[in-house]
């Protein structure tokens, strides 16, 4: 019989089709668990378990023991910071190796990280949580608000004075509730990267460190830019290194993907994140390893206990263009795709927008109109490519009208 991995994931992740093209390639058994209705037989034709991402302790372990009588599995993999969580716990329960479901808790609430970066003697920046009355002060300005549990730079803000502050709180509360912990916390000034990894028994493997090249200083952060390899001086990647070692020793992660973001200034390596997941969204296409495996494939094996330590990155430089929002609105078309797809060193163009898809942009939104990618010898060449990509691409986008209650 063919080796059975189960995959974690939300009911509309993009990875999902990916990871069942690894396993076809590698000959597994994929099953997979998401987030869909229970009630209705099948909903999405995937053959999916389902599990709630939220349910408590007594019902998680019910739903995992129904799931295990579609074992026995031989690994686990979780594409998501929830699934992730929910994954460890799977993975407890039914024998399996992957982060402690403690560890993937930590990691995946933005106020624990803190917590326990401070313990471990990390650089971290004063913060403080803001409770649901409200009315919290800040830790200093400028700052950063942002809720514990979201991820991809959701419902993040940066506050100048008191009033953006306080502005910036009611509109992360009309997203995540009212009765919702924030974290706020100073704003960390420097250039940002990130680390894509693996972990076996708590050491750390990297396989890509990606620079950002724009900006990302606020009022919002979105992430447009990721390229591979860094730029960055060899002791500056070190430090990256090093510094996500030590968050993945602080938070107990052991076993299976890690995705860190971090900021770099004068005062060293700030780890704003360590997430028991890999990449999000499309973006792993970016990563093509030696002998043609995709980031999917190398999770896949990482999962079955095989060695993937002496996987290295093809040679060459890598990006994707994570295709921004610019206003709110009703997606019903592109212009451009032909000409962005004959631009030299652009690998792919990939429109996940939906005609009739109502956008919605940062802080509140939670997609993106889609995804470049690009190879060259030299990393100028790919940036440029996304970016003149970019440049071809116009979204036609009629203005949404507000709902009244």
């Amino acid at each position: 019989m063919n080796r059975r991995v189960l995959l974690v994931a939300s009911k509309t992740g993009y990875q999902v089709r990916e990871f069942y093209g690894a396993a076809e390639r590698l000959g597994l058994d994929l099953a997979l668990a998401t987030d869909r209705c229970h009630v209705l037989e099948d909903p999405w034709g995937d053959r999916a378990s389902p599990l709630r991402f939220d349910a408590e302790a007594a019902e998680l372990e019910q739903s995992i023991a129904e799931l295990g009588s579609r074992g026995p599995f031989d690994g686990i993999v979780a594409v998501g910071d929830q699934p992730a969580y929910v994954a460890a716990a799977c993975a407890e329960q039914l024998g399996l190796r992957f982060h402690p479901s403690h560890a993937a808790r930590a990691a995946t609430d933005k106020y624990q990280t803190r917590e326990r970066f401070r313990a471990a003697g990390m650089n971290v920046p004063q913060y403080r949580s803001i409770g649901p009355g409200g009315g919290g002060e800040a830790p200093g300005f400028p700052c950063v608000l942002k809720p514990l549990n979201l991820s991809g730079s959701r419902g993040v803000i940066r506050a100048d004075t008191p009033d953006e502050f306080s502005a910036a709180e009611a509109r992360i509360r009309r997203m995540v509730g009212p009765n919702a912990n924030l974290l706020a916390e100073e704003f960390i000034p420097g250039r940002e990267f990130a680390l894509e990894g693996l972990v076996t028994d708590g050491i750390l493997q990297t396989l890509a460190i990606f620079d950002k090249p724009d900006p990302l200083d606020g009022p919002f952060f979105e992430e447009t830019l990721y390229t591979t390899p860094s730029r960055e001086p060899r002791e500056i990647q070190c430090a990256i290194k090093g510094a996500v070692q030590h968050a993945v020793t602080a938070l107990g992660l052991t076993f299976g993907p890690v995705h860190a973001e971090m900021r770099v200034n004068p005062r060293g390596v700030w780890v704003l994140e360590a997430a028991p997941r890999p990449i999000g969204g499309l973006c792993s296409r970016v990563l093509r390893f030696e002998g043609g495996l995709a980031l999917e494939d190398v999770l896949l094996r990482q999962a079955l206990g095989e060695n993937v330590s002496t996987l290295n990155l093809a040679p060459g430089a890598h990006g994707v263009m994570m295709i921004p929002i610019p206003a709110r609105g009703i997606c019903y078309g592109v212009d451009g795709l032909e000409r962005a797809r004959e631009i030299a060193d652009v690998e792919g163009v990939e429109i996940t927008a939906k005609q009739g898809q109502l956008f919605e942009p940062l802080p509140e939104g939670a997609s993106y109109l889609g995804f470049l990618f690009a190879r060259a010898p030299e990393i100028q060449a790919v940036e440029a490519a996304l970016r003149r990509a970019h440049d071809c691409l116009h979204f036609h986008v009629s203005p949404a009208l507000p709902v009244s209650r």
